[in-house]
């Protein structure tokens, strides 16, 4: 039975009544009616459209957004909604002609601009996409998604100078932002600068997510009268981020290390296992914090007390994602690193292993290497047995297995 003019009225204020109270789900239903009844209505479809991409209901979205779009082809707004829903669904180029067709109808809007560079990353454009976050913010010098958006293309390219200056700006407008402060932190300390960088770095401490701390009060550096725990913050602490930073970095401080406990007898300190009791502990502070608490730089690291046992063999543990190559003897069981004459591997906790026990060792890194690892290759500061080389330097790997 057709609706009657008053009923599809009485329909769309109930609708917009309830929309304008958040109340999506009770608005849907009755904008759905109202454009079933009126089928070439823009604003109807529009209204419906919206009221399913409120709701998350992206794919049902799409139909009545793409009719509004062409039965209100001079309202921006009907293009950019358009274009919000065709991103999450994941298809950038339509987005990208609905944006295109909304900056025709509105040009000098910051927001547009901002949106089009999303979609052109996503379309693997990063020069063009640039280039709409230049635009954006030549509109809005303050826009934070553009400054974040533009910081990260810039990181990418090598341009560490104009992805810090973008991190500045949009510190300026939010100085307390947790993880605008980490992802400054972090690109400080991959370039080496400890001394501005690990402040920062802290802030991802502030950040919610799946990081273990006990339910002891944070160390800050002070001294302090009973024990001491350091722990890794990773949650498994069977993992390999969590047994490499153990390895790496429980030294130079007086404290009861929280670790796997297959890790116990190499670290040469006082341990306790996750789980146990925390009776006479005082203070507690994750591993990667150590740096900042205590002054850390790459040229002052506090030494370690290898634990070697040295048993003459021809073998190379080989704990590498790279395939080792052809006619070398490896070895790829960590219970056998003191049958090696050196060591191969990622930045993965039986690397970290070998180091500990001062077996030469040559650890492959990638281009966004874990910043504790500093900018330089070569030496590491962190284990006198260590060189640091390029993952993808085939040839200087292939020259220390010949000279090794």
């Amino acid at each position: 039975m057709a609706l009657s003019d008053l009923q599809i009225q009485t329909l769309a204020r109930d609708a917009v009544q309830r929309a304008a109270a958040g109340d999506f789900a009770g608005a849907e239903p009755l904008l759905a009616q109202v454009a079933e009844a009126r089928p070439n209505s823009g604003q109807a479809l529009h209204l419906l459209g919206q009221a399913r991409l409120k709701l998350g209901r992206f794919a049902e979205a799409r139909e009545p957004l793409e009719r509004a779009a062409k039965f209100l082809p001079k309202e921006a707004a009907a293009q950019v909604n358009l274009a919000g829903c065709l991103s999450v669904l994941g298809d950038h180029a339509a987005a990208l002609a609905a944006l295109d067709r909304a900056q025709r109808l509105k040009p000098g809007d910051a927001a547009i601009a901002h949106n089009k560079g999303r979609s052109l990353e996503a379309l693997g454009r990063p020069d063009e996409a640039e280039h709409a976050y230049n635009e954006a913010l030549s509109i809005d010098h303050r826009l934070m998604p553009s400054l974040s958006a533009r910081a990260s293309l810039l990181e990418k390219r090598g341009d560490w100078m104009g992805a810090l200056a973008d991190l500045d700006m949009a510190l300026t407008s939010r100085p307390s932002d947790p993880p605008l402060r980490l992802r400054r932190g972090e690109l400080l300390l991959r370039q080496g600068d400890w001394l501005r960088g690990l402040g920062d770095y802290e802030a991802r401490l502030e950040i919610a997510g799946d990081r273990y701390a006990p339910n002891l009060p944070r160390w800050q550096g002070e001294p302090v009268t009973g024990r001491l725990l350091i722990y890794p913050e990773q949650a498994d602490i069977e993992s390999d981020a969590a047994l490499r930073d153990t390895l790496m970095l429980a030294r130079g401080v007086d404290a009861i290390v929280q670790c796997a406990p297959e890790l116990t007898k190499w670290l040469g300190m006082p341990t306790i296992e996750r789980g146990a009791a925390l009776d006479g502990f005082v203070a507690a502070a994750p591993l990667r914090s150590l740096p900042h608490l205590l002054g850390w730089t790459l040229d002052s690291l506090p030494p370690l007390v290898l634990t070697r046992c040295a048993e003459p063999s021809p073998r190379i543990g080989w704990f590498s994602q790279a395939e080792p190559p052809a006619g070398v003897d490896i070895e790829r069981s960590p219970d056998e690193l003191t049958r090696c004459r050196l060591v191969v591997g990622d930045d993965a906790w039986p690397t970290h292993l070998a180091a500990r026990r001062g077996i030469p060792t040559i650890v492959l890194l990638p281009m966004t290497a874990d910043w504790l690892w500093g900018p330089r290759r070569g030496p590491s500061p962190w284990y006198p047995s260590v060189e640091l080389l390029s993952i993808d330097d085939a040839d200087a790997l292939a020259s220390r297995l010949v000279t090794s």
